[in-house]
């Protein structure tokens, strides 16, 4: 089997699997785990009669970050409890959740009072789903050099479409490390009390942040489209050996062909040569009556 054939038939599946990753892991909401032991933290709240521990026990029931939840690029879901305070929908995957804000448009100017750090995070946010879609049309586009340079075996199709798979690995791996950046901003720059920071001490003693599923599928699907890039420039290598090849074997079977200089009687037919008519030539006499006597 050809070179170009196998490595061209890798590429597709690898590419199929990397817009497959990347579109599971932007559209689902499982990037971020934030896990809360709402029991422990009333028990602890419940022994103490003080004022403060009062309000944390109304907060506890009141604010959304108290409750266990999944956050995604476009929406917070509680998968046990939900907050009776947050106006909630239910996601395609049956959970309650609500949208996180990216203030696209901002109508009653709720970003006037932003800090420099918010602001930072907000326009990190918005970098970071553009980027996400105009990877998407990259790899839209790499499927249609990729179909058309597979159909026309071109190398030079071929090699576009693994450009595109390459400046798609790019704007999608810079979209995720903005994620990874928007995160570090909560956590540690962010003021607010729906930031870790500004959390009860009880409150970040009773809560677990990991990452999750999503977050994996989306750096998976990364370096899924720079396998293909790779395997896409290498089958474009191969197949151009391959077109260089098919034309040397060709070269074998064109013969020169050399043109001979005939003299033409009248009429257009070619007079015969002096080799045409072998045999003796005989002179006048009986001889010319041939090699019978009479």
């Amino acid at each position: 089997m050809p070179c170009s054939a196998v490595t061209l038939s890798l590429a597709t599946i690898t590419s199929i699997i990397a817009v497959t990753l990347l579109t599971i892991a932007f559209a689902t909401d499982n990037w971020l785990r934030i896990e809360v032991k709402r029991a422990e933290i009333q028990d602890f709240l419940s022994k103490h009669s003080d004022a403060q521990s009062q309000a944390l026990l109304d907060s506890v029931n009141s604010k959304y970050y108290y409750y266990t939840r999944t956050k995604g690029l476009f929406r917070i879901c509680y998968p046990k409890e939900r907050p009776p305070t947050v106006k909630t929908y239910l996601s395609p995957v049956e959970t309650h959740c609500n949208n996180i804000n990216y203030f696209i448009p901002d109508d009653n100017n709720e970003t006037g009072n932003f800090t420099d750090d918010a602001w930072t995070k907000l326009h990190m946010g918005r970098s970071m789903i553009a980027l996400f879609v105009i990877s998407f049309l990259a790899i839209f586009s790499a499927f249609c050099t990729g179909v058309t340079g597979c159909w026309r075996r071109s190398p030079g199709n071929i090699t576009a479409t693994a450009i595109l798979m390459l400046l798609a690995c790019l704007l999608s791996a810079g979209a995720m490390g903005l994620w990874h950046g928007v995160d570090y901003y909560e956590r540690e720059k962010v003021v607010g009390e729906e930031y870790p920071q500004q959390w009860s001490s009880v409150l970040q003693d009773n809560t677990e942040v990991s990452y999750d599923w999503s977050l994996v599928l989306g750096w998976m699907g990364v370096f899924s489209a720079c396998f293909s890039f790779f395997l896409f420039l290498f089958g474009s290598c191969c197949l151009n050996s391959e077109k260089q090849q098919e034309q040397l074997n060709n070269m074998q079977y064109i013969m020169p062909v050399y043109p001979q200089k005939q003299q033409y009687a009248y009429g257009g037919y070619p007079l015969p040569t002096p080799q045409a008519y072998a045999g003796p030539y005989y002179t006048t006499g009986s001889a010319a009556y041939g090699p019978y006597n009479y």
